[in-house]
C-alpha cells in the first residue's frame, strides 16, 4: 500500500510531496477499507502544496481531495456500502493512496458499471458547474452566458450543463489551440480572450444580452469579462488562475449596475442540508454514468509516481485533467 504524503509546503508543489509505503491499521466499528480508484489532481490540490489555498490541513498529510473507490472490508459490526460497492470518497479524505480508511457511513454508493475515471471528478467539478448556473443570474432557457478558462474542468462542464438546459454559452480560452476541443462539447461561441474582448463577442452573438459572466481567472480577466455583460448582469468569480486579485471598473460596477459575487464550493457543502447535497451529487452522477457527462484527461499516474503527477497538473498548456489511477495487484 502507497500514499502520497506530504510534511512540510513550498513553491514547487512537486518537490514537497513523496509516496511512501504503509500498512492499514485494524478496522474498528464504522469503518471501511477502500481500495482507491482514481482521484484527480485539482488546482486546489496544487495550493494546498504551495500553502496558498483558503483551507490547509495540518500536517503531515495525504494528498487528495476527492475521487472514488470500491470498497474492501468493512470494520466489525458495520453497516454501509457492501464489499465490492464502487463509493464517493468522503471529501479531503486524502485520496492519493491506494488504499485509505473512512467512515462507512460517508461513503456514497455510485453505479459500479460507470467509468470509474469520470466519477471520481463528482465532488468538486461538476457540482461547481452546476452550481454556478443555477445560483447566479436567473437563467432562462435561451439566454447567454460568458465563461472564461473554458477549456478548465469547470469550464467543460459549464459547457454541457449550460447546453442541456438550453443556455447558450460564450467560451473565452486563452491560446488558439484550445477552441477546437470547447467547440466539440457544444461551446456556441469560442474565443480567444485579448483586449477586444468585448467588441469581438458582440459581434459573434449579434449584440445578445449576456447575464452572467463566470470568472475562473481574476486580475484584467474579470474586467473583460465584465464589458461584455448586459446593464445588471453578474459576474460570479470561483477562482484566480492568474494569481491576482479580481478587477472591475468604477464605469462597470457604478454606471453599468454589475454585481461582483464570489463562490467557493467548500463553504456550499459546509451550509448546505446533507439531503440537498447528496440530491445533486445523484443526478450528477446519473449524468456522468449515462454518458451525457464527461470532461477529458490528459494523463494518469500511479501513486508511486506522484511527483511527476503533481507537476504535470501544475503546468499550463493542458487540455485535459491529470488522476491518480493507483495499481492494484490481482
Amino acid at each position: 500500500m502507497l500514499k502520497a504524503q506530504y510534511t512540510q509546503r513550498g513553491p514547487v508543489p512537486q518537490d514537497v510531496i513523496a509516496a511512501v509505503p504503509f500498512e492499514a491499521p485494524a478496522l474498528a466499528a464504522g469503518q471501511a477499507l477502500v481500495a482507491v480508484l482514481a482521484a484527480p489532481i485539482n488546482p486546489s490540490d496544487v495550493l494546498t502544496l504551495t500553502g496558498q489555498y483558503g483551507i490547509l490541513p495540518p500536517l503531515p498529510a495525504v494528498g487528495g481531495s476527492e475521487g472514488v473507490g470500491r470498497v474492501v472490508a468493512l470494520g466489525p459490526q458495520t453497516e454501509g456500502p457492501a464489499v465490492g460497492q464502487t463509493v464517493l470518497l468522503p471529501p479531503g479524505s486524502g485520496t492519493w493512496a491506494t488504499h485509505l480508511v473512512a467512515p462507512a457511513a460517508a461513503l456514497v454508493p455510485l453505479p459500479n458499471q460507470a467509468d470509474p475515471q469520470q466519477l471520481a471528478m463528482l465532488t468538486v467539478n461538476p457540482p461547481t458547474a452546476a452550481l454556478l448556473l443555477s445560483d447566479f443570474g436567473h437563467l432562462q432557457p435561451g439566454d447567454w452566458l460568458i465563461q472564461n478558462s473554458a477549456n478548465s474542468g469547470v469550464g467543460s462542464y459549464v459547457t454541457q450543463l449550460a447546453k442541456q438546459r438550453g443556455f447558450k454559452t460564450v467560451n473565452v480560452v486563452r491560446r488558439e489551440s484550445a477552441v477546437a476541443g470547447v467547440q466539440a462539447q457544444g461551446g456556441d461561441v469560442v474565443v480567444v480572450d485579448g483586449d477586444d474582448l468585448a467588441a469581438r463577442v458582440k459581434a459573434a452573438t449579434d449584440g445578445a444580452a449576456i447575464k452572467l459572466g463566470i470568472d475562473a481567472v481574476g486580475g484584467a480577466a474579470t474586467m473583460r469579462l465584465a464589458a461584455t455583460l448586459a446593464e445588471g448582469a453578474t459576474v460570479v468569480n470561483y477562482g484566480a488562475l492568474s494569481g491576482e486579485p479580481c478587477v472591475v471598473s468604477p464605469r462597470e460596477l457604478v454606471f453599468r449596475d454589475i454585481t461582483l459575487k464570489g463562490f467557493w464550493l467548500a463553504r456550499w457543502y459546509r451550509i448546505t442540508p446533507p439531503a440537498r447535497t447528496r440530491a445533486l451529487l445523484g443526478e450528477l452522477a446519473g449524468l456522468i454514468a449515462s454518458g451525457q457527462l464527461r470532461t477529458a484527461i490528459q494523463a494518469t499516474y500511479d501513486v508511486s509516481q506522484i511527483k511527476e503527477a503533481v507537476a504535470a497538473a501544475a503546468s499550463g498548456g493542458r487540455d485535459g485533467k491529470i488522476l491518480i489511477v493507483p495499481r492494484h495487484e490481482g
